[in-house]
């Protein structure tokens, strides 16, 4: 997780998301995975953050598209 002063940056394509006033100006997906049991990554606690433009090039390489649905009521 970021802190003070830290940049947020893909971590795919190196881009910066922009904030103002620590409010991101562009969406992006943070994902933290702790590795557990049955893993080669037992122990280790890994995190990253990926641009929108980033994500939608990942996700087009599923063998399983990602399933959507459309939101109507923004909180």
């Amino acid at each position: 997780m970021k802190t003070i002063n830290q940049e947020i940056i893909c971590n795919c394509c190196k881009r910066i998301v922009q904030e103002k006033n620590r409010i991101p100006q562009m969406e992006f997906l943070h994902i933290e995975k702790e590795w557990g049991y049955f893993s080669d990554k037992d122990g280790e606690k890994q995190e990253f953050d990926i641009c929108e433009e980033c994500y939608d090039k990942w996700i087009k390489s599923f063998q399983i598209p990602v399933e959507i649905k459309e939101v109507t009521e923004f909180v």
